[in-house]
């Protein structure tokens, strides 16, 4: 379980690296936060759904409940990485100011 943990988490903290410089210049200015819902919620939630069923068999709450899609389920972890990148990317990007 920690090993599935890190695969999943750390494409989060990259998404989160790649967009924080851009950030750090957004909160140098003076303007109100806003939070971007409509972002969030479709690019953001479909990519936490992939990480989700890419955690969710190895969890005692997933075993034989929920049916995991079969792409999520093939050989390269491609998929997780990459929803995981976009994740922590589109999270930071969703925060305006």
């Amino acid at each position: 379980m920690p090993v599935v943990l890190f695969g999943t988490i750390f494409p989060i903290v990259i998404g989160l690296f790649l967009r924080l410089p851009k950030l750090l210049i957004e909160i140098k200015q003076n303007k109100q936060w806003t939070f971007d819902w409509i972002k969030f919620i479709a690019i953001a939630l479909p990519s936490c759904y992939i990480l989700s069923m890419s955690v969710l068999p190895f969890s005692s709450l997933g075993v034989n409940s929920i049916k995991i899609p079969e792409i999520i389920m093939i050989g390269s972890p491609t998929i997780q990485i990459i929803a995981g990148v976009v994740f922590g990317y589109t999270f930071l990007d969703s925060l305006k100011k």
